[in-house]
């Protein structure tokens, strides 16, 4: 269940890069504003349905300094993704971004002594190499170094905030996903422009920040507390993967021969490795079962 919450995180994800192409507005700032809004609305009314009132009042009372650690580095995440895009290109934020799994795995060694399997380190590996043959066709184009610095502060606030989740996995994660969300909203209200956009606009920040950020985060936090983290990590790749194909779909740009081939690569890295990870815990279930 964890592997498939978070594969559609990833799927939610997905969507930011078609979705901001329809945007009309410059100010990036703005865009970080309103998409952290309707984030924060869809995870608060998330909440109130799943556990009503009471409950969700109780999921803040217990998140502890763990949660306010998640809130603050997924602010950060998802408030630097959208600067990252104006300064460095797409392809760079890709790449640094399939860091991730990498950073997750060495947190979680370094600090708290979790084993990876070889398996997922040579699933990383691949992962990396899929990522990187995917973007090498625009890897050439104007970057700087602010722009590499915020998507490699993306990868390692991402990072360690699956770590977080994953340690505290008696914890609920989403009111702190939900305070990370109102905390990139408030920084976002002090640097932008103007809070005035169109109703064309409207829509798909509304769609950026409910669906792409909110449902995305909701179910990411809701699966990473229940597989190892530098999986949960790997997994959330498919977002490069399908993010191009978003873009075919709705913009009608073709996807290039090398994004084919590096997600091909990654798609197949992926589901090799779950499908080993599925086999073994078939077989340690097994094992215990036997009288």
């Amino acid at each position: 269940m964890g592997c498939l919450l978070v594969a559609g995180s990833a799927i939610a994800w997905s969507t930011g890069g078609a979705l901001t192409r329809f945007l009309e507005t410059t100010d990036n700032w703005t865009v970080v504003f309103w998409r952290s809004v309707f984030a924060a609305l869809f995870l608060l009314c998330f909440m109130l349905i799943r556990d009503g009132p009471r409950g969700t009042l109780q999921l803040f009372r217990h998140m502890g300094l763990a949660g306010v650690g998640v809130a603050v580095f997924f602010a950060i995440a998802s408030s630097c993704f959208i600067l990252a895009l104006s300064y460095t290109t797409v392809a760079n934020v890709l790449l640094l971004q399939a860091g991730v799994p990498l950073l997750a795995a060495l947190i979680s060694w370094v600090l708290f002594r979790e084993k990876v399997s070889l398996a997922t380190w040579f699933a990383i590996v691949v992962v990396i190499a899929g990522v990187a043959i995917m973007v090498s066709d625009s890897l050439d184009g104007e970057v700087s170094p602010i722009g590499d610095l915020l998507a490699l502060l993306i990868a390692i606030s991402f990072a360690s905030a699956t770590v977080i989740t994953r340690r505290k996995a008696h914890l609920r994660m989403t009111p702190a996903v939900f305070l990370g969300v109102v905390i990139a909203a408030c920084a976002a209200s002090l640097m932008a422009g103007s809070f005035s956009v169109g109703t064309h606009d409207f829509a798909f920040l509304f769609a950026l920040g409910a669906i792409n950020l909110g449902l995305g985060l909701a179910l990411f936090v809701s699966g990473a507390r229940l597989i190892p983290s530098a999986l949960a990590a790997l997994i959330g790749t498919l977002e490069p993967v399908l993010g191009p194909v978003w873009v075919w779909l709705l913009h009608n740009e073709v996807p290039s021969e090398r994004t084919i081939i590096g997600g091909a690569i990654i798609l197949c890295a992926l589901l090799f490795h779950l499908g080993w990870e599925y086999v073994r815990q078939r077989k340690t279930t097994a094992l215990k079962q036997r009288p």
